[in-house]
C-alpha cells in the first residue's frame, strides 16, 4: 500500500453492456477523499473483434456453453484488455512502466444483483470476465479487476459502481445534481446540493441503447449496429398505444436500489418486442422509434417516481453514446424543461449539461470512474456507496493482480 500521496499515473478500462469495445481513460489521480484530485489526461476507444463481440453476446444472452468456452474467453478476454491498453499507452505517448495501476472493469456476462433462490438458498452473483493476471502479465501494470462481488457479499446490489466518481466528481454545494449514463443500460446517481456520501442514492432506471441496438440489428440483419443520429427512429410513425403497452414495464415500478442487465433486457425481450410490433401492426421505423421513446420516458418516469417529489434538482448531467441520440435527449429536454416544483419553493426548469462541459467526456466517464475506484482500492480504501447499492457497509472493491517482478 502506498504511503504518500503522489501523483499516480492510473489507466482505466471500461467495456459495457452493448459489447461494442473498450474505453480506455488515461487519468492523474492524488490526495485522498475528501481531498482527492482526480484529472482526465486522455481517452480513446478500442472496438472488440467482431466474432469477439458475437461469443461475449452469445454467453451473455445464457446460451448453454461448455465450462471450456467460459474458461478460453475470460483469457481471451485479458490478453484483448491488455492489447487495448498498449496500444493506448502509444496513443497517449506514455510507457505502461509509468502507469501505476491499471482498473479494468471487465465484461459483464451474468449480473443477478437481488438474491433468488438456487441450490436452496436464495443467491445473488455477477461475473464479469477479462482475467487480471492476464492484463497484468502482458502490460506489466498491476491490475485491479472484478469489482461488483466485495459488494454483492455485503448485501448489495453490486450495481451501480460509478456513482463514487460522480460523488467525487459533481458533488455541488449549492445545486442539487442528477447524474444521468445512456449506456446499455440507463443509470442516474441523485446528487442532493451539498450531500454527505450516505445521502447519494442511484440505481438502474431500464434500458438505454440495449433495445434500439437489438432490434436495428435484427431488421438490418446484422449490417448495422446501432442507430446514427436516431434517423430510423425518426423516420418511423409515433405509436402511442405501444408506447404505453411498454411502460408497463415492471421493472420500472420497482424500488431503488435496483439493477437490471442484459439478463432482463435480453433476446427474450426482444422477442416480445417484435411480437408486440407485430399485434400493434408497426412498421421495423415504427418500432424502433417506439423503443426509443420508451427508453427516454423510462428515464423520465424514474425521475418523476423517485427524485422529483424529494430532492430539488437544479442540473442533469448527461453521458453515454445515448446522449447522441436526438430523439432521447429530445424527450428528455421536454420533460425536465417543465418547470419543476418542489415543495413551497418556486419550481424551475432543470438545466441539461452534457459531462464533456464539466472537464470529462461522456465517453470516457466510466472509464475514468473505473481509474478512480482502482486507485482507492491500491490505497486499501472503500469506493461503493451502500445507499446506491444497498451494501451493508463499505467494501474495498476489486482483485488485485501484480504485475511480474521488473
Amino acid at each position: 500500500m502506498p504511503t504518500n500521496h503522489k501523483p499516480l499515473l492510473v489507466l482505466g478500462l471500461m467495456s459495457g453492456t452493448s459489447a461494442d469495445g473498450i474505453d480506455i481513460a488515461l487519468t492523474k489521480i492524488s490526495g485522498a477523499p475528501p481531498n482527492l484530485n482526480a484529472k482526465l489526461l486522455n481517452h480513446t476507444s478500442v472496438d472488440f473483434p467482431g466474432q469477439v463481440r458475437k461469443e461475449i453476446l452469445r454467453i451473455a444472452e445464457q446460451t448453454p456453453v461448455p465450462a471450456g468456452d467460459l474458461s478460453q474467453l475470460n483469457f481471451r478476454l485479458g490478453e484483448i484488455y491488455a492489447d487495448a491498453a498498449v496500444t493506448a499507452c502509444k496513443k497517449f505517448r506514455v510507457s505502461p512502466s509509468k502507469i501505476a495501476i491499471l482498473g479494468n472493469h471487465g465484461q459483464t456476462i451474468f449480473h443477478q444483483g437481488p438474491p433468488v433462490q438456487y441450490l436452496g438458498r436464495p443467491t445473488a452473483s455477477t461475473l464479469q470476465i477479462g482475467d487480471g493476471s492476464v492484463i497484468a502479465a502482458r502490460t506489466g501494470i498491476t491490475t485491479v479487476s472484478d469489482f461488483r462481488p466485495a459488494d454483492i457479499a455485503l448485501g448489495g446490489q453490486g450495481a451501480p459502481l460509478v456513482p463514487y466518481a460522480d460523488y467525487l466528481l459533481y458533488r455541488h454545494p449549492k445545486l442539487g445534481r442528477v447524474c444521468l449514463n445512456l449506456g446499455g443500460i440507463a443509470n442516474i446517481t441523485v446528487l442532493p446540493a451539498a450531500c454527505k456520501p450516505s445521502q447519494v442514492f442511484a440505481f438502474d432506471t431500464g434500458p438505454a441503447n440495449i433495445l434500439i441496438d437489438a432490434l436495428v440489428q435484427h431488421f438490418s440483419r446484422g449490417r448495422q449496429r446501432f442507430d446514427q443520429d436516431a434517423q430510423l427512429a425518426q423516420s418511423g410513425r409515433a405509436a402511442p398505444a405501444l408506447v404505453d403497452e411498454l411502460m408497463h414495464d415492471p421493472y420500472l415500478a420497482k424500488k431503488p436500489p435496483k439493477s437490471t442487465g442484459r439478463e432482463y433486457y435480453g433476446a427474450a425481450y426482444v422477442k416480445n418486442l417484435l411480437a408486440a410490433g407485430r399485434h400493434h401492426h408497426v412498421r421495423p421505423a415504427d418500432l424502433v422509434r417506439a423503443v426509443t421513446v420508451f427508453t427516454a420516458l423510462s428515464v423520465i418516469d424514474a425521475l418523476n417516481r423517485f427524485v422529483l417529489a424529494k430532492h430539488k434538482i437544479d442540473q442533469l448531467i448527461v453521458s453515454g453514446g445515448g446522449a447522441k441520440n436526438p430523439l432521447i435527449m429530445a424527450q428528455i429536454e421536454a420533460a425536465v424543461s417543465a418547470r419543476q416544483s418542489h415543495g413551497k419553493t418556486k419550481s424551475r426548469a432543470i438545466a441539461i449539461l452534457p459531462s464533456d462541459d464539466l472537464g470529462v467526456p461522456a465517453a470516457a466517464k466510466e472509464a475514468f470512474a473505473f481509474a478512480l475506484i482502482a486507485y482507492e482500492t491500491l490505497h486499501q480504501r472503500p469506493s461503493n456507496l451502500p445507499s446506491a447499492t444497498g451494501a451493508g457497509g463499505a467494501a474495498i472493491l476489486g482483485k488485485i493482480s501484480y504485475a511480474p517482478p521488473r
